[in-house]
């Protein structure tokens, strides 16, 4: 996912998304701790999309307050 897909969500979406990540992240760590995890790149790839959907969030947030 990339920051132009994301910046054409509304902040609801954003916020679903990143539940979802979050989840997903959960998930992730615990099939890790199990010895269960076969792409462990995938958390990395998880731990940044967050990261990227905060910063959209961040960034409307503070477009709609100037306006």
């Amino acid at each position: 996912m990339n920051a132009d897909e994301l910046r054409n969500k509304t902040p609801d979406q954003l916020r679903d998304q990143l539940v979802a990540l979050k989840k997903e992240a959960f998930n992730l760590r615990f099939q890790k701790a199990t010895n269960q995890l076969e792409n462990t790149a995938r958390i990395r790839q998880v731990r940044r999309d967050a990261a990227r959907v905060k910063t959209i969030l961040i960034q409307k947030a503070a477009e709609a307050a100037v306006n």
